[in-house]
């Protein structure tokens, strides 16, 4: 191979380089110090190894199992987000009049900054909050209820804020596909008589089959690892502990009781947990195209 040739077949890897340096840098060095650090008392710097202490004390901690639980508990909204915006989707993509203002305003909650919707539901939920307010003004006192206070409705609560704020990107995600879908087929099904149900059932789920794995497997792993900013802004775990999720465990047992250790393993659950969601949905989705091939 001539000297040329050589250089032409590197010269990818050398502009590639800095940018593979980086993400080494920013993803892989903490995910290896937070595994390193769960073997670690590091009350002081720069920590002693004290084996699988750090694992005993979470696994015997009532808080993780029940941070844990309110995650998966999150999981239920994952249907409920995909079937609304499923419905949404294809009453926009029939180009009924105004669609692409309502496409707009349904987007606006998810470019909205997180902070800024938590503290907006804080408001309209609490006590003497817009809520209790329009119940009153309604004449449906009796339904006023101290909605973050109480322990039962605090958690459906940050459901609320959370299902709000990512209703909109799974609409624009279901409509950009059904924007490729061939309009032969659907003007096909409007000569035959179907209804909108069927056209929903029977020509646009199937072809979003796809969009909704990707958007579920997406979700699963947000409502495992990234609702840390609705629980810290809206209730901070409270009342009574009812919404701790696995990340307020962490920035609690890290940052506000001092053990670092007990955090990084929280972390190194969550890592595994996601890792293997991933593996299991890329498992699923291979069996199911080798099935129908």
């Amino acid at each position: 191979m001539s000297i040329s040739a050589k250089k032409l077949k590197s010269e990818p890897y050398f502009y590639l380089g800095p940018a593979i340096l980086l993400i080494l840098l920013v993803y892989l060095y903490p995910l290896i110090e937070v595994f390193r650090e769960s073997f670690l008392d590091i009350r002081k710097w720069p920590g002693t190894f004290i084996g699988l202490r750090n694992f005993k004390i979470v696994f015997t901690d009532r808080m993780f199992y029940l941070s844990l639980l309110h995650n998966i508990e999150f999981l239920l909204i994952i249907p409920v987000i995909i079937i609304i915006a499923l419905i949404i989707a294809v009453i926009l993509h029939e180009k009924i009049f105004g669609a692409k203002f309502y496409q707009s305003v349904l987007f606006l909650p998810y470019i909205i900054p997180l902070v800024a919707v938590g503290i907006a539901f804080s408001f309209f939920f609490q006590y003497r909050g817009g809520l209790n307010q329009m119940l009153e003004l309604l004449g449906l006192k009796f339904l006023i209820k101290d909605w973050i206070g109480n322990p039962q409705l605090a958690l459906p609560v940050v459901a609320t804020a959370i299902i709000w704020r990512e209703l909109g990107f799974a609409i624009i995600l279901f409509l950009a596909r059904l924007g490729s879908i061939s309009e032969d087929v659907v003007e096909a099904s409007h000569i035959d008589g179907a209804g909108w149900w069927t056209r929903l059932w029977r020509i646009y789920v199937p072809e979003l089959t796809h969009v909704i794995e990707f958007y579920a497997i997406i979700s699963i792993i947000t409502m495992l690892s990234q609702i840390f900013g609705f629980i810290f802004v809206i209730t901070n775990g409270g009342p009574a502990n009812s919404t701790w999720v696995s990340e307020l465990y962490i920035y609690k047992q890290a940052f506000q009781f001092n053990h670092l250790g007990a955090g990084a393993v929280m972390a190194v659950v969550l890592i595994i947990m996601t890792v293997a969601i991933v593996i299991i949905s890329y498992r699923f989705r291979r069996r199911i195209g080798e099935e129908n091939e």
